[in-house]
């Protein structure tokens, strides 16, 4: 168990949350500054991949190499220094270098011309172009460098520095981003780290919160399948007559819920990404303190104006399958609830039958009983008319009473014998069952 200065037993995880703070730091920005940014969309084993490039990169530059837990790690690699960051899904590359930084995008691609060389970890999903330059005089003409119907122009850090970009992609693949700092008010390395680190961000996190888009496009059509499903199963439940039609609407009710819970497991990650992408990025714009520079638009009005719509069609997407899944369970509920009523329904008319059947076999019984005393009385009222005849033949009966008198007066005996000795048969034979059933 780890123990400290204090003799207290220590969490296992209080040092790496209180590193996590710490664990993507600013770093100082001198300018001019020419940035080149590229994330990458990275699964679990290109992740892995990806660390083991990152460490041969860095024994070729002899540099030192990131720790093995390490999500965030600064190279300085001479005219260049490179901010490597790992993420739960992506992986960023931060290439900087104040060579040939005067002029703003005076070098469009450093892969094409051999200033940067390395390995994409996965498939790339956002690369930015920022360049940060000093100056007594801002730039003119900015609809000569970006594109006019987007252009984005704004104050930030306080005024101290204009941001333009047009989110758009440029001849050599890049979304701009320019900064300019103001000499009089000043902007210093670590402001201007913190804005341009930000300003990355927004951008970055701006197209990963667009990947639930596509995904809210395509299964719009199915929603719309299982809704009209839906409505007309549950118009049919009105309709029902009998128990079959009843089970085949409730197999169809449950392969639109079977098929609606696999949709949604499919894009609970993307859509709740997606709010959480969005979520940073306004968090972002509020950290950066935009002002609205001159007649041009802001990010933030920008984005409420084009990606917002987005976010909100994602949300729409989520809240109707949710809205959906509750009303299969309310249909399925209530198509439940009239089978039951069905088969209780069912049982009460067996039961009922059961009884009847009961009560005519209690009668069949009842005449068989009634038969089976008289022909058992009848035989042994002859067994007494065969005992007397014998007994008269030997002379112990006088000659003057009459075999057929005495097998009169013994009707009755014997039909009262019997009777008590079938009761009693039936007696012990219940009695028997009733045993047996406890």
């Amino acid at each position: 168990m780890v123990t400290n200065s204090f003799g207290f037993a220590e969490h296992p995880l209080r040092s790496g949350v209180l590193g996590e703070l710490h664990a993507r730091p600013f770093l100082p920005l001198k300018l001019p500054r020419r940035i080149y940014h590229f994330a990458f969309m990275t699964d679990d084993r290109q992740a892995h991949d990806d660390r083991q490039e990152i460490l041969a990169l860095a024994a070729k530059r002899g540099s030192a190499p990131p720790a093995d837990d390490a999500k965030f790690h600064h190279f300085d690699f001479g005219p260049w220094d490179l901010r490597w960051e790992q993420h739960a899904e992506f992986t960023t590359y931060t290439w900087a270098t104040s060579r040939d930084a005067e002029e703003p995008f005076a070098k469009p691609n450093p892969i094409a011309e051999g200033e940067v060389n390395f390995r994409g970890p996965g498939e790339l999903i956002s690369a930015v172009h920022m360049s940060c330059v000093a100056r007594d005089r801002l730039i003119e003409n900015l609809g000569e460098r970006f594109h006019p119907e987007s252009l984005c122009v704004i104050e930030a850090a306080e005024k101290c520095a204009r941001v333009t970009t047009d989110f758009q992609v440029d001849p050599a693949g890049f979304s701009r981003i320019l900064v300019e700092a103001n000499k009089v008010t000043g902007l210093t390395a670590t402001r201007a780290g913190r804005l341009c680190q930000r300003l990355l961000e927004i951008e970055t996190y701006r197209t990963l919160s667009l990947l639930g888009l596509p995904v809210a496009r395509t299964v719009r059509a199915d929603l719309d399948r299982m809704e009209l499903e839906l409505a007309s199963i549950t118009a049919e439940i009105a309709q029902v007559g009998d128990h079959p039609e009843s089970q085949d609407m409730l197999r169809r009710l449950g392969r639109v819920a079977a098929e609606l819970e696999a949709q949604a497991a499919r894009t609970a990650y993307r859509f709740s990404a997606t709010r959480a992408y969005y979520g940073i990025i306004n968090s972002r714009l509020e950290t950066i303190r935009e002002e609205q520079s001159g007649q041009f638009p802001t990010v933030s009005a920008f984005f409420n104006r084009r990606l917002r719509p987005a976010i909100e069609t994602c949300n729409a997407a989520e809240g109707r399958q949710e809205r959906l899944s509750g009303q299969l369970a309310r249909a399925t509920e209530l198509l439940s609830t009239g089978i039951q009523a069905d088969l209780e329904k069912q049982n009460r008319d067996l039961l009922h039958s059961m009884n009847d059947r009961a009560r005519m076999q209690l009668r069949l019984q009842q005449t068989v009983e009634g038969l089976s005393v008289a022909a058992i009385s009848y035989y042994v009222v002859g067994l007494v008319g065969y005992v007397a005849k014998g007994l008269k033949d030997v002379g112990v009966l006088p000659k003057d009473v009459g075999v057929g008198m005495i097998m009169g007066i013994a009707v009755p005996a014997v039909l009262l014998l019997v009777w008590l000795a079938l009761r009693e048969i039936h007696r012990r034979v219940h009695g028997a069952d009733g045993d047996e059933k406890h």
